[in-house]
């Protein structure tokens, strides 16, 4: 059986996820893109993977918009985004940048992108580098 580790970015929060994903989704909707600042949610989904927090379970927080079934996790040190379990333990969403490792499968599709940011468009085309860009 898989088994994948992943943590926040200061390290508090460290997890390990037994089992398969059955779909990764990049998700454009306006709650995603505010979760993360970006042009979209990219989020990896199980309904039978297993989630055990290793460390810092104390310093998960989890928040759901009001009258939504959006929810999100995040560290309460650093902010970064964490695993949940949703719909009563049947759906677990784990947020494909808190992985150590490598992500397992590609993404399925991207979603809601009638929501997509204005500026998200033809990203692929833009100049690429792999480290910061060069000063001006």
């Amino acid at each position: 059986m898989a088994k994948y580790s992943g943590s926040c970015l200061c390290g508090a929060v460290t997890f390990e996820v037994t089992g398969e994903f059955d779909d990764f989704y990049l998700c454009h909707c306006s709650r995603c893109r505010k979760d993360t600042g970006s042009a979209h949610g990219a989020n990896l989904f199980s309904t039978t993977a297993r989630l055990r927090w290793i460390t810092g379970q104390e310093r998960v927080t989890v928040f759901t918009l009001s009258g939504t079934q959006h929810t999100r996790a995040f560290c309460s040190t650093c902010g970064s985004a964490l695993p949940t379990v949703q719909g009563e333990g049947a759906l677990l969403v784990v947020p494909a940048g808190s992985l150590d490792d490598d992500v397992p499968i590609a993404p399925s599709a991207h979603i809601f992108v009638a929501s997509r940011a204005n500026w998200d468009s033809e990203l692929h085309r833009l100049p690429m580098a792999d480290g910061p860009p060069e000063p001006r």
